[in-house]
């Protein structure tokens, strides 16, 4: 695969941007060399051969890039305001912030389909230039799509294809530093386009931590974050964005919208409800006051099987009713189970001892060993703390028939929890399509979400006439339920898209019938506005699109997205 060398951004900023057709950065990417187990398993799964090495053949040259039409008195102003130096209109900065990282997002920008692109990226190097620039767009009629990492799977981030007027994607990565924290509250104040790895560099190095941590964590902002209704894989623990952020500051035409930090307040509906979960519709997001942590003196994460979905999911419903407050809850099915032992690496010496013998101790103890279940559990805090959470949780365990398998496994998870997207990459360059939807239900209802989604899904498979595959997890668990985040795939033919649309329509609908949400925490853009009506109800919409025309009538904030008008 190349990438263009010589389309240099024609910025001098220094922000840094995922490449243009895929997750992540340039020399990064999966390989299974070293995962003997890997390719028998995709071929049984999806029909999909699998070779080591594959060379797409991608060239940012062979994009047919739409131009640019914005006014050169727009580009002009724009300059003035941040710098000839912080204005781009190469075709590559476009591309760059024309899609997210969805699946849908991958396949048309390898198929070189770009319907619309935004006409020029800005890069404000303070909020006094964020004001300045929507000002500007207010006053010129021009459109505003604020971003961040460029993670976004839901499509929040593309311009409308049928808009006309000049689109401007406003760059929010060199807004990168935690200002100040309030050390006897555990507050920190932070910009908002600060991505997560800079951001936890900064908190550690005066001994916090925020504590979200999304997959998309290493791409992904924290205005992004707020944006979208983020949740972390220790959300157990620290809580939701929503629960992390307590104040906020929004750019809005001729001022700001500012929110305090407080604990709690009685001020009429909340503002700060309002703007998360907005998607850049309410206005920019520049900074977010948080709640932080001190870092913990002890962490660990440990590995358990449960003999079957049922125990797993019964096991975390217990942890969640229970005195324990570990940070990570985590139960695989037994697709997913087999799918994270086909990933492993080949085992030796003493390793390989343990993983040949663990089967015959299984099935000794009556297990189905197909239809295991592996779950990990995150322990955070003091040393008394980890090890009574730890007491706890290994009581609710055995109770529900399972067994820890240790700390190895879970090591192993902290360190690659952040690759999968470039799973997907390597699939897709092998004619596979691969994707996932998450949804959250009351605790009565996940297993028949489960079962439901997976039926959904296989008749789908049928329809488009494709083996396929569905996998999928219990996360971020609730007094009152969970989060269910399921993965599918399939080997796809001359139309991705249109197959995908069917089998992630029955996916969505599957969790609409169910009783469950269209989204945990990947949001709505313009993928789930299908089922809007169907989940908050067509006066919910109704209510959301009266905020959103009240608040920017001349539709200039990412308009299209949450509700579609």
């Amino acid at each position: 695969m190349t990438d263009v060398q010589q389309q240099k951004s024609d910025t001098v900023v220094d922000v840094k941007h995922m490449k243009w057709w895929g997750w992540g950065v340039e020399g990064v990417a999966f390989h299974h060399h070293d995962k003997p187990g890997f390719a028998p398993f995709v071929k049984k799964i999806v029909g999909v051969e699998l070779s080591q090495g594959h060379d797409t053949g991608l060239d940012f040259a062979d994009l047919v890039v739409p131009a640019s039409i914005a006014a050169p008195e727009v580009v002009e102003s724009l300059e003035q305001i941040v710098g000839p130096g912080a204005v781009a209109r190469d075709d590559h900065d476009r591309v760059v912030h024309t899609y997210g990282k969805s699946i849908r997002d991958l396949i048309r920008i390898r198929a070189g389909i770009l319907e619309r692109v935004p006409d020029v990226v800005v890069y404000p190097a303070d909020e006094a230039e964020v004001q300045s620039i929507v000002d500007l767009a207010v006053a010129s009629d021009l459109v505003l799509i604020p971003f961040g990492g460029g993670s976004n799977i839901v499509g929040s981030l593309e311009p409308l294809p049928a808009e006309t007027r000049t689109v401007i994607s406003l760059d929010m990565g060199r807004l990168d530093k935690v200002l100040d924290i309030d050390e006897d509250s555990g507050l920190a104040r932070i910009q908002a386009g600060g991505q997560g790895p800079d951001l936890e560099e900064q908190l550690n190095a005066r001994g916090w931590t925020l504590g979200h941590f999304p997959d998309s964590f290493t791409h992904s902002t924290m205005g992004g974050w707020v944006a979208t209704r983020s949740s972390g894989m220790q959300s157990d623990k620290y809580g939701d964005i929503a629960d992390i952020t307590k104040g906020l500051r929004v750019v809005r035409p001729g001022g700001i919208l500012s929110i305090r930090a407080v604990p709690s307040a009685s001020t009429g509906p909340s503002l700060r409800e309002m703007i998360i979960g907005s998607e850049g519709r309410l206005g920019v997001i520049t900074e977010v006051t948080a709640q932080v942590h001190r870092l913990p003196e002890k962490r660990e994460i440990l590995a358990y099987l449960f003999p079957s979905w049922h125990d797993g999911l019964a096991a975390m419903q217990a942890i969640a009713e229970s005195d324990a407050h570990p940070s990570v809850t985590r139960v695989s099915d037994a697709h997913e189970t087999a799918f994270s032992f086909a990933t492993s690496k080949a085992s030796t010496g003493i390793s390989k001892m343990v993983n040949d013998a663990l089967p015959k101790v299984l099935k000794a103890k009556g297990w189905d060993v197909d239809a295991m279940c592996l779950s990990f559990i995150g322990y955070e805090g003091s040393p008394e703390h980890v090890a009574q959470t730890q007491k706890t949780v290994a009581k609710i365990v055995k109770a529900n028939r399972g067994m820890s398998v240790g700390k190895g496994p879970g090591k192993l998870y902290d360190q690659k929890k952040f690759d999968t997207p470039y799973l997907r990459d390597f699939f897709m360059d092998h004619g596979g399509a691969a994707d996932v939807s998450e949804t959250a239900a009351p605790w009565s209802k996940l297993r028949d979400v489960s079962s439901r989604v997976y039926a959904a899904a296989n008749q789908a498979f049928d329809q488009i006439g494709k083996q396929g595959w569905i996998m999928g997890h219990l996360s971020h668990s609730y007094h009152s339920g969970a989060c269910l985040y399921f993965t599918f795939a399939f080997e796809h033919g001359s139309d991705a898209e249109a197959e995908y649309d069917v089998v992630k329509h029955a996916i969505q609908q599957a969790f609409i019938d169910t009783g469950a949400t269209v989204s945990h925490h990947h949001g709505v853009g313009l993928e789930h506005q299908p089922w809007m009506s169907q989940d908050v109800s067509p006066e919910g919409v109704a209510v959301m699109q009266g905020l959103f025309d009240s608040a920017d009538p001349g539709r200039v904030f990412n308009p299209g997205k949450v509700t579609g008008a």
